[in-house]
């Protein structure tokens, strides 16, 4: 076994004496152990290489943002893949301030979490977005921890542009189900109110006609009574207006060729907005009709129209565009084939407040007495009972974009057969027939017995469909059935299809103005809408019974 000895040499006796002695110590174990910690430090060098080898490779190979930075605004070192996502050179990001790169919104976020983090020295996290080089923001989180130097941080952030993208659309998504739970309450509560209104109008039409009508001979009760019609015909417009926002309106669907609708409303439009906004129609001809009522549809372009017009008081341009689209009609539910009607104006176009309101009823921003705020709400409610779809954009300066989407119809237009006056009136003279009046509401049932009594007719009465099924079976020489469809234990769709199981061949009118229908039920009878004059009633009476 070797040993390590140390010696030591010094001289003994006199100057002339050159004797020395020689002191060996044994350094065996001392040098054992040198020789074990040159080997621990030539390992632990070793392990220290490898692990700084490894951790430059990760630092190389992350995908998330690795830097070491100071307080004050500079970046001392990134990882690569600060570039791989950025898009920014490596040199370029270091030449910079890290503010420079913050957007402008979180700057002062970034400036106080990082002065916590300084004084209080305890990791945190947090999150910004960091400009590309392509102009857009990536989201960033980051968790943020102080060097003990007291002077530098180190950081790790992670993309998470994707994440806010989600929550973003996923918030969006709840506020518009929160928009539309709250316009179904309001439509529920709106279409109540104004199927219950629509029924007192009935009455006051139904009689102020007969009243009209035998005090025609004095002038000044004829006047007082056209006002009050008038009135009474205004609001029966703004019930109309609320079932069609709703989505209570008994509609009469039918394939509409709309390049031939809208050709025929363009002198009504440029009439309804005046001579200083051009009307352009961009139609094409070989489209497909589209399934809806035409007269309500009429009536939503009108209304389209005129509240372009209001948005352009010094004039300008409404372009009317109808192109064919599919999938999903404007981000509701309805999916198909559609016609996209849009409307766009060269107006002043609305805020963000005011679109977000736009379609809600009675909100209007033309001022007290210049508006009902039902315009838009109507035509909502005519796109939605149509199976379409209602859309609008629009911006400050920009003017307004208004998207009707309506489903393509299966079957082609027909063209529409005229009516003449004279066969109007010889529909009004027709024999008189005995007519069985069903309606729950005693006012209603009361103002339709008297106009048919007035015109000729026998009629009797029932207040619900089992006693009008009872008086049917009793009187087999009733020639017409008319009945209200709203009433509770039996509607009147319900009590047609029993009449006629009892009379095959009996003719039935119904008469509504609320259609609340279970979703892909059909009624196959004639319908008048209320509220009615009894010049409409007759004629309605006049052709079933004509047959």
């Amino acid at each position: 076994m070797r040993a390590w000895f140390d010696f030591y040499v010094f001289k003994v006796g006199g100057d002339d004496d050159r004797r020395v002695a020689i002191v060996f110590k044994d350094v065996t174990e001392r040098k054992r152990i040198e020789d074990a910690l040159k080997r621990f430090n030539a390992t632990l060098e070793e392990r220290i290489a490898e692990r700084t080898r490894e951790r430059d490779h990760l630092w190389e190979l992350s995908e998330d943002l690795l830097v070491y930075a100071d307080y004050d605004g500079r970046l001392l070192r990134i990882s690569p893949s600060w570039s791989r996502l950025l898009g920014h050179e490596h040199a370029a990001l270091l030449a910079r301030p890290y503010s420079e790169i913050v957007h402008p919104d979180d700057a002062g976020l970034v400036r106080a979490a990082l002065d916590e983090l300084r004084d209080r020295r305890r990791p945190m996290r947090i999150k910004c977005r960091i400009l590309a080089a392509d102009g857009s923001w990536r989201w960033i989180s980051w968790v943020l921890s102080p060097d003990p130097d007291g002077c530098h941080l180190h950081g790790v952030g992670r993309d998470i542009t994707a994440e806010e993208a989600a929550t973003a659309a996923l918030h969006t998504a709840e506020e518009q189900l929160h928009q539309a739970q709250k316009m179904e309450a309001v439509g529920q509560l709106t279409g109540g109110v104004a199927h219950d209104f629509n029924n007192l109008l009935m009455a006051v039409l139904g009689n102020l006609d007969l009243l009209r009508k035998h005090l025609a001979t004095d002038p000044k009760a004829k006047r007082l009574i056209s006002g009050a019609m008038q009135g009474a015909q205004r609001g029966a417009t703004l019930t109309q207006r609320l079932l069609a926002f709703a989505r209570r309106q008994d509609l009469q669907t039918q394939p509409v060729a709309l390049s031939a609708l809208l050709d025929d409303m363009r002198n009504l439009l440029e009439r309804s907005v005046g001579p200083r906004i051009v009307v352009r129609l961009k139609v094409p001809a070989a489209l497909p009709p589209a399934l809806v009522d035409p007269n309500q549809l009429e009536l939503a372009i009108l209304n389209l129209a005129v509240n372009a017009r209001d948005a352009m008081p010094d004039g300008g341009t409404i372009t009317f565009d109808v192109t064919e689209t599919a999938g999903t009609a404007a981000g509701e539910r309805a999916s198909g084939p559609f016609l996209r009607l849009s409307v766009q104006d060269t107006g002043a176009g609305m805020d963000a407040d005011t679109l977000a309101r736009a379609v809600e009823p009675f909100f209007s921003t033309k001022g007290v007495g210049k508006g009902t705020g039902l315009g838009l709400s109507m035509v909502h409610g005519l796109a939605v009972q149509s199976g379409g779809a209602f859309r609008l954009s629009s911006a400050p300066g920009r003017g307004t974009l208004a998207e009707l989407w309506l489903p393509v119809a299966a079957t082609p237009a027909e063209a529409a057969e005229p009516t003449t006056e004279p066969a109007v009136e010889a529909a009004v003279e027709a024999a008189s027939a005995t007519i069985l009046v069903v309606d729950d509401d005693a006012l209603i049932a009361m103002s339709t017995v008297d106009m048919l009594t007035d015109l000729g007719h026998t009629v009797l009465e029932a207040n619900a469909g089992p006693l009008a099924l009872d008086v049917l079976r009793e009187n087999q020489d009733i020639d017409l059935l008319v009945t209200d469809y709203a009433m509770p234990g039996m509607t009147g769709a319900e009590l047609a299809c029993e009449a006629r199981r009892i009379r095959p061949d009996l003719p039935v009118l119904l008469v509504t103005g609320y259609a609340d229908l279970p979703d892909g039920t059909v009624i196959d009878v004639p319908r008048l809408a209320k509220p009615y004059t009894q010049q409409q009633l007759a004629m309605a009476v006049a052709k079933l019974l004509v047959g």
